[in-house]
């Protein structure tokens, strides 16, 4: 049987929507089945994202770039949670929240926790380490930078390997840091494979909730640009420090704010998109 598409019948009047989204729709057919390009086309898709949860986080080319791109700090402290191994990473997600309890001790008397820390910051590998290579450095770039404007005190940058969420609570609390930020590799789509994600929680300490964390997503070349990250990163930061909270309980309401000093936009209507259909 040959492959047909709307255009047989016509014109494809769903060929001006596919150019604005990602999204599997109006693929064709063929007969009762998708058409074969579309078929492929889903397959490679589901690999890379297979691909971005099983490859390995290369945290020495990792650390290598942080160095050469932030020679006056120190290095970072490379990090595992309990998991020993990405199978169980995979398969135990309670193993992924915490560090063994020696290396959070170490962690702890490797910094002067009489003074705190400001802020924290823990690169993870989360469940697509290749979101994490391609895309954290260039966010830690302007987030550091900002934050050294603010005369935040910065502690010494965390990577840490089969690493989940929670994790971060463990790393802020043994370092002794008002509020963390954790960056992690979100779990893959079939259309983001490399989307980096980011959380900040105020006051961590084991045992935190999902609720007491605020989380920046998308982060990626077709969604959240680093820029827009990092404002409102440094947006809820702000926020988090002057209310003692984050979370449910803290909004980000940066683009109120922008949109009240704006000139108002008129408001987008798709009437020449919708005249072709």
């Amino acid at each position: 049987m040959t492959e047909r598409s709307d255009d047989v019948l016509g014109k494809d009047t769903w060929r001006a929507l596919r150019a604005f989204t990602p999204a599997r729709i109006a693929q064709g057919r063929s007969g009762v089945s998708l058409p074969t390009a579309a078929n492929l086309q889903f397959q490679y898709d589901h690999a890379r994202a297979r691909d971005a949860v099983n490859l390995p986080f290369n945290t020495r080319q990792f650390v290598a770039k942080y160095c050469a791109a932030f020679p006056d700090l120190p290095e970072p402290q490379i990090l595992q949670s309990e998991a020993s191994s990405r199978a169980q990473y995979l398969q135990r997600p309670d193993l992924g929240r915490r560090l063994p309890e020696s290396m959070w001790q170490g962690l702890r008397q490797s910094v002067n926790t009489d003074e705190g820390f400001d802020v924290a910051i823990v690169v993870a590998d989360g469940l697509s380490s290749a979101a994490v290579q391609e895309h954290a450095l260039g966010l830690l770039s302007l987030l550091i930078s900002r934050l050294n404007a603010q005369k935040h005190r910065l502690a010494p940058l965390c990577v840490a390997t089969q690493a989940r969420v929670a994790l971060g609570d463990d790393v802020g609390e043994a370092l002794s840091a008002r509020l963390v930020i954790l960056l992690i590799g979100e779990r893959p789509g079939l259309s983001s494979p490399d989307s980096l994600g980011v959380y900040l929680t105020y006051a961590p300490r084991r045992g935190c909730s999902d609720a007491e964390r605020n989380c920046i997503s998308n982060i990626r070349t077709d969604g959240r640009s680093y820029e827009q990250a990092c404002d409102t990163a440094i947006y809820l930061i702000s926020a988090a420090f002057k209310k003692s909270i984050s979370g449910v309980g803290l909004k980000d309401e940066s683009l109120l704010v922008l949109e009240s000093s704006a000139t108002t936009v008129p408001f987008f209507k798709p009437k020449s998109l919708l005249s072709q259909l």
